[in-house]
């Protein structure tokens, strides 16, 4: 399949690399034009313009955008809508808010376009071996992509979730869940560090991570972190919280919902930023393992990628 790709960011640049390694073309484009140019040797054709993009593809076109939620989508949408075609399909792959995603998928609709809101997890190393994405939109929509959506991901690891606004929703929630995760293996390593024994946090990640119940991603990459510093000096405290964690909370206050776990875990990334300890140092350090997401160096005010 003949794909258009905006946004060669961390995430996007990864996940075009493992479309071309599956055989599909792509015309990618960003504003950076060492990205277009950096992905152009690894086979993608150069785009000069979103028109170019647009142009250079079979009808009904396929445009997946992976740019930061919030203008940076509309901006991209206003600039495609021009050049679109009634039954081409648009694919928000990144972490909007899911109410834009249904406030954009029904402007979308008016002009005969279908968007998807597509939830990508799995960091960077899913985005180039095998993610996890959750679907939301018109489910023929869907169905045409499908095949694109299963070969990037992991087996299993792809699902169409329900109607516009549902995949964001689904990741969204994710995300909470994540915020609640590592926050529990960060206070849990606190502990370990304060109980006078002279533990060695790697091998507790390492054992933990083979045949226990808490084993998983996310202690895998405490345990490299661990490899690095078994007190995590190269990194300062401070947690920065991207969004989702924030609307999940929000939603669940609109909805109802009980959600304690993810609303401490919130609560103790905005605490970090003026009162520190070893559990933020873990979360940071998790955050930095999976996503590549930027954290403080100790004592530093500016943030390191």
């Amino acid at each position: 399949m003949k794909t258009g790709f905006i946004g060669l960011g961390k995430m996007g640049f990864n996940m075009v690399e493992h479309l071309l390694e599956l055989g599909h073309e792509v015309v990618a484009f960003d504003l950076s034009a060492e990205a277009v140019a950096a992905i152009a040797e690894k086979g993608a054709t150069a785009a000069s313009s979103l028109q170019h993009v647009v142009g250079d593809l079979p009808k009904p076109r396929v445009v997946w955008m992976m740019v930061p939620a919030g203008r940076a989508v509309d901006a991209v949408l206003d600039g495609l809508l021009p050049f679109l075609d009634r039954g081409d399909i648009v694919i928000d792959g990144g972490n909007s808010r899911y109410t834009d995603s249904v406030a954009r998928a029904e402007r979308l609709r008016q002009a005969g376009v279908r968007l998807l809101d597509v939830g990508t997890s799995g960091g960077l190393d899913g985005a180039r071996h095998g993610a996890c994405m959750m679907a939301g939109g018109e489910r023929e929509a869907y169905e045409y992509v499908e095949p694109l959506l299963r070969g990037l991901c992991v087996p299993d690891g792809c699902g169409y979730m329900g109607v516009s606004g549902a995949g964001h929703f689904v990741k969204m929630v994710h995300n909470g869940i994540e915020y609640g995760m590592m926050q529990a293996i960060g206070e849990g390593f606190d502990l370990l560090r304060a109980s006078g024994f002279d533990l060695d946090n790697e091998t507790v990640a390492r054992v933990w991570s083979n045949g226990s119940v808490i084993r998983g991603w996310l202690m895998e990459l405490a345990g490299k972190a661990f490899a690095q510093d078994n007190d995590l000096g190269w990194l300062g405290g401070k947690v920065a919280d991207s969004g989702e964690g924030r609307w999940t909370v929000e939603a669940a206050i609109d909805l109802g919902v009980a959600v304690p776990i993810i609303s401490g875990a919130l609560f103790r990334r905005f605490r970090s930023q003026s009162e520190e300890n070893f559990s933020d140092k873990v979360v940071a350090a998790l955050r930095h393992g999976f996503g590549g997401h930027a954290y403080q160096a100790p004592g530093a005010g500016e943030e390191k990628a």
